[in-house]
C-alpha cells in the first residue's frame, strides 16, 4: 500500500498498562491492589514488569530484583507466564485487525497502527482509539493507553502522557509545540548516554534541540543528527511496517563508572543474561550463537561469540556461555564502560516481539 503524505496519516500507538503485572492481577484476585513484580527476586533476578502499586516505590522494569525488594519490602515477585501473556496479546492483536491490517508490533504489549484507510471507514482516529481501548477492556479485562497523531514519533510519546488507561491526541497543528516541551530524554531514539551529552550542551527539551542548527548537531552527534533535527520539529515519515523478522536479541548495560574487578564483571554478565533470557522467552526467538560485547574506557569495542549446533533454550546455558566468553578475556586491559550479551542465528517460533534491543543504564 502506498504511504500517504506524512501530514495526512493517522497513526495510533497502543501501549498496554503494566501488561505482565496486569495479567497476573487479573488472573489472581489475591494480587490485586498489591505491589507485584513479574520476574526474579533473587540476587540475579530482574524485574520484567512492575505493577503500578510497585512503581509508587520506585520499582521499574529491568531493575535488579534485589534492589526492587529494598525499595519495596512488601513487593511480591511472580514468575512470568509467557503463554498467558501471548494469549492476551493475541486477543489484543485480533482487536487491532478489526480496524486495520497495517499493524507493527513492537512487543507483546505495544504496537503501531496506521488507520488512515481503516476497515470500518471511520474518519476519526481518535474514535478508533477509543473503541480499541474499550474493546480491550471489555474482552480481556485489561487497560491500554493510546497516543494518536500524524506520525509514529509523536504517537508513541503521546501514548505515555496519560497513563494508565489514558488517551492523548496530538494534531498536526500541535506537533511542534508538543515536541518543544518534551524532555529530550523521553524522545524515542535518545538513549541515556546521548541524553547526558545533550544536557551537557544545554539541551534539555525539544525546544532547546530545535534551537540548534543541523551543522551543530552533526558536529556533536554525527549520523544521528538529522533524526534529532527532524524530531525536534515533530517530523517523522517512517511508515508503519506490518511485520519485520528480527535477526538478533540483545541486552546492553552502560555503566556510570568503568568496571574492572572480575567479580563485578561476572555479576553484570549474569544479570544481563537473566534480562536477555526474559526477552528471548518473550519473543520466542532462540539463537544458536551467543555474542558478548565489551566497550572499553577508550571506546574500543570487541565482540566474542560461541555457536552451538542447536538453539540455546536454557537460561543456565546462556549465563554459563556469557561467563565463559567473559572469563576468556580476563584480565581486561582496562575498565569496561559497557557490557552486552546477545543471541544470533535465530530460530523463530512465531516471534511476537520484533522491537529493538533492550538498553539498560546503571
Amino acid at each position: 500500500m502506498e504511504t500517504p503524505p506524512t501530514g495526512t496519516r493517522k497513526i495510533i500507538h497502543v501501549d498496554m498498562d503494566a501488561f505482565y503485572a496486569s495479567v497476573e492481577q487479573r488472573d489472581d484476585p489475591a494480587l490485586r491492589g498489591k505491589p507485584i513484580a513479574v520476574g526474579g527476586g533473587g540476587p540475579r533476578g530482574v524485574v520484567a514488569t512492575a505493577s503500578y502499586e510497585a512503581r509508587l516505590f520506585g520499582v521499574k522494569s529491568a531493575m535488579p530484583g534485589a534492589r526492587a525488594r529494598r525499595l519495596c519490602p512488601d513487593l511480591l515477585f511472580v514468575k512470568p507466564r509467557f503463554e498467558a501473556y501471548r494469549a492476551a496479546s493475541s486477543q489484543i492483536r485480533a482487536i487491532f485487525a478489526r480496524f486495520t491490517d497495517i499493524i507493527q508490533p513492537l512487543s507483546l504489549d505495544e504496537a503501531y497502527l496506521d488507520v488512515t484507510a481503516n476497515k470500518p471507514g471511520i474518519a476519526s482516529a481518535t474514535v478508533i482509539a477509543q473503541e480499541i481501548r474499550s474493546m480491550i477492556r471489555d474482552e480481556t479485562g485489561l487497560t491500554a493507553s493510546a497516543g494518536v497523531s500524524y506520525n509514529k514519533l509523536i504517537a508513541k510519546l503521546a501514548s505515555d502522557q496519560n497513563k494508565p488507561d489514558g488517551l492523548c491526541v496530538v494534531r498536526p497543528s500541535e506537533g511542534a509545540a508538543f515536541m518543544a516541551r518534551m524532555p529530550v530524554r523521553r524522545i524515542h531514539g535518545v538513549g541515556p548516554v546521548t541524553a547526558r551529552r545533550m544536557q551537557a550542551l544545554g539541551i534539555e527539551t525539544g525546544a532547546d534541540l530545535r534551537a540548534r542548527d543541523l551543522p551543530f548537531l552533526q558536529q556533536h552527534f554525527g549520523s544521528a543528527a538529522p533524526f534529532y533535527y527532524r524530531a525536534a520539529r515533530g517530523e517523522d515519515d517512517r511508515p508503519v511496517h506490518e511485520r519485520q523478522e528480527r535477526k538478533s536479541v540483545s541486552v546492553e548495560d552502560t555503566f556510570f563508572g568503568d568496571l574492572v574487578a572480575e567479580d563485578a564483571l561476572v555479576a553484570e554478565v549474569e544479570r544481563i543474561a537473566a534480562s536477555l533470557w526474559t526477552r528471548v522467552e518473550r519473543s520466542r526467538a532462540y539463537g544458536r550463537t551467543v555474542v558478548l560485547k565489551i566497550k572499553f574506557a577508550d571506546f574500543r569495542i570487541i565482540t566474542r561469540s560461541k555457536s552451538f549446533t542447536a538453539p540455546v533454550r536454557s537460561p543456565d546455558l546462556l549465563a554459563q556461555t556469557g561467563r565463559a566468553l567473559l572469563r576468556a578475556q580476563l584480565p581486561l586491559p582496562m575498565g569496561a564502560r559497557l557490557l552486552g550479551l546477545g543471541v544470533h542465528n535465530l530460530d523463530h517460533e512465531e516471534s511476537e516481539e520484533p522491537g529493538p534491543q533492550l538498553s539498560l543504564i546503571l
